[in-house]
Parts: structure tokens; sequence; C-alpha cells
């Protein structure tokens, strides 16, 4: 007979995004005539920049012409966009990243969910709390953890971020083999320095761990003394592996397109102790199980670096920043109470979608957050529905 993979099993009932469309599905049919502001989701809300859609354009007419048609395109991406992104997200920053280093996807959810692959089952796992539930998921799915048991899984060492360490988690007790970081973070907003990140690369070396970085968020930071790439610091290109995505940057979560760094360098070992390069590995993985992302895609994507892109992009970044976010579009507030609890408050008395913070971890039980992927003027008016719902 045929079976399951009985990991799944251990699973929570529902992804916590699909849980709160569910709900908010649920109240809007019970409530038609009520206007809901989403401030859940980090979904984008505006257009694609117009240096993107006049190359989506000009591409998608390349495609209507025998001379010009693109097939099957190599499943690393082109080299025009991994070019582009060696050469503006990494060496304008003195970090070393070359463009066959880069492997370009339909989304970093993805890769930083499927990167575990490639890794051994048996191995010790550090993940922040409250963290970005993807992390988590797809390591209970590969069968490295125990059962969900208060809140939290067992097998699995949870790195505890709150206000008294200022959402930067201290290094782990004990050597561990895979550490996920993501900054500028999801959810609280929190950045970390170039003095903090080398700790944690250090604590790697040491250890022969590996770091998966997900700096989907880097556009958005305004200071430059905070890094934008793990690779600012010195030996993490031994040990860390790095992903990006343009949905939140240029507006693609409907479009599609990020990439992973995983330098030549960046060694993982086999029983016996024998060091193995992983660029190969997931070399191997990214060409037996995708295929590439569409060609008028990646022109888009390559316009973000072009004069007109770059300053379409920060004037979109810029009118995010406006809400109260720093360095993030995500703003983690403590709400003194059940998460789900001021979800469903704010839901019905102001007609606000938040993300509850328990969906994020133990630590986020009492926390809610909210998302600046919305328009200015949307956002303004929810600021004044919850004040009128808090009594403010």
């Amino acid at each position: 007979m045929i079976k399951i993979n009985e990991h799944y099993l251990k699973l929570q009932a529902s992804y916590l995004f699909s849980t709160i469309a569910s709900r908010v599905a649920d109240y809007q049919k019970k409530n038609p005539d009520r206007e809901i502001i989403r401030l859940g989701i980090g979904d984008c809300t505006r257009a694609l920049p117009i240096a993107c859609i006049a190359a989506f354009h000009k591409a998608v007419d390349e495609m209507a012409a025998d001379a010009s048609f693109r097939g099957y395109g190599p499943e690393q991406g082109y080299a025009f966009l991994r070019e582009a992104i060696s050469k503006n997200d990494f060496q304008a920053r003195g970090a070393d990243v070359s463009a066959d280093e880069i492997f370009i996807s339909d989304g970093a959810k993805c890769d930083t969910g499927n990167f575990q692959e490639i890794l051994s089952t048996d191995i010790r796992i550090a993940i922040p709390d409250p963290v970005y539930p993807v992390y988590i998921d797809t390591n209970v799915m590969s069968g490295r953890t125990g059962i969900f048991q208060d809140g939290r899984y067992q097998n699995i060492i949870y790195l505890e971020s709150t206000r008294k360490n200022n959402y930067i988690p201290d290094l782990p007790a004990e050597p561990v083999d895979l550490i996920y970081l993501c900054y500028p973070n999801n959810p609280t907003g929190a950045t970390i320095t170039k003095e903090a990140l080398a700790r944690w690369v250090d604590f790697a070396r040491k250890n022969k761990a590996l770091i998966l970085f997900d700096a989907a968020y880097e556009a958005f930071i305004r200071n430059d003394a905070i890094p934008h790439s793990i690779y600012e610091i010195e030996g993490a290109r031994e040990v860390a592996v790095e992903f990006r995505s343009f949905s939140k940057t240029a507006g693609f979560t409907g479009t599609r397109c990020a990439f992973t760094v995983v330098p030549k360098n960046c060694l993982a070992y086999d029983e016996s102790g024998h060091a193995h390069a992983l660029h190969g590995l997931w070399n191997r993985r990214h060409t037996t199980k995708f295929n590439g992302v569409s060609y008028p895609v990646q022109r888009a994507a390559e316009a973000i670096y072009s004069e007109e892109g770059k300053a379409q992009v920060k004037e979109i970044i810029d009118l995010m920043s406006h809400v109260g976010g720093e360095h993030s579009p995500y703003i983690w507030i403590n709400a003194n109470r059940d998460s789900w609890t001021f979800f469903d408050m704010l839901l019905e008395s102001a007609g606000v979608v938040c993300t509850p913070g328990a969906g994020f971890g133990a630590c986020g039980q009492q926390y809610i957050r909210l998302s600046a992927f919305n328009s200015y003027e949307n956002t303004d008016k929810a600021m004044i529905r919850l004040r009128e719902a808090l009594g403010k």
C-alpha cells in the first residue's frame, strides 16, 4: 500500500498565512460592506517600477519573433542578471561574490525551504524564536524534529529573540550544525551590526556549522553601518549561504524572482568528515528540480539595476518607511495579550488585519506584526482606526 511521509502529521493544521486568509475571508463574508485594510501578510500593493515594466514588455516582444525567441534558459539564471546582481548587490559593497555563485529562482521562500534537502537529516539545528515559519516547517517535513509540544518542536534549539536582547539572540550554548538567521528580521524588524554578525560567523567556523542567511529585506536598510550581506563579514564565504528576493525590493511578489548565493568555498561534510563544496551539490539539486525563471521576468529584474530602476525602487521603499518601520517594512508590537485574541479584536473593531506573533513562535505569543506593504493612505487610515479601537 502507498504510505505517507508521516513527518507531515507533526505540522500544525495550517500554514500561518493561510489561517489568517481564512479568518479574514470568513469575516468579509459576514461583513460584505466593511472595508478591510490588510497590514498582515507582507504582500506588495504598488505597481512594478516603470523601468521593470518597460523591460518586461520588450522581452515579451522578443518572444513574439522567431529570431529573438527564447526557449529553455540556463537553470541557474541568465548571465545578464547574475552579473548585474554580482556587481551591484555585492561587489559594490566590497563583498566577494561572483556571478557564477548566484542561482536565480522564483522565490526566497522556495530556496530557504529547499536548501535543507541537500543536508543530512541527522544534524542539530538552531532557529530563532520568533521566526519565519518556513524555516521550521520544512525541517519538520524532512524529519529533523520531534513532536510539537508546549508551543515548540522537540530536537530544535530555539534561539530566543526578546526585548531583553534587542531581538538579537545569543550564540547557542552548545555546538550546532545548521543556523538560520534573518536580518533585517522578519517578523521583529530588528537589524544586526557587523560586530554581532561576525560573532555568528566565527561561531560557525569554529563548529564547522552552516549559516542560512535570509537577507530578503536588505533594501530597507538606511544606515551604512548595518551589513546588507553576510559576505561583508570576513570568513563568511566559508560558512554561509545567502538568500535574496526581488519581491519586497521591487514588488515582485506576483512576478516571482529571487536568488541564492552559494560560494564555491562554502563546505559541508560527509559521515567520514570529508569536505564537499555546497555549490556543486546545490547546482545538482537546482538543475534537477528547477527549470529556471522565465526570460521576460529576468529581464524585468535586470532593469532594477539600471539608473532609472534604482531610483524608482528607492522611491517606493522611501514611501514605505514613513509608516514607522526603521530599516525594515515590519513593526513588532507588544500587545500584552494573546496575539490571536488581539488579531480578532482588531479585525472586528477596526477592520485591520495584522499577523499574530504566536504564528512565529513561543516568544511571539504576546506580540503582533504590522506590515508596511500597503498604500500610504490606507496605512494612515489604519492607524486612525487602531487608535479609535484601542481608545487612544
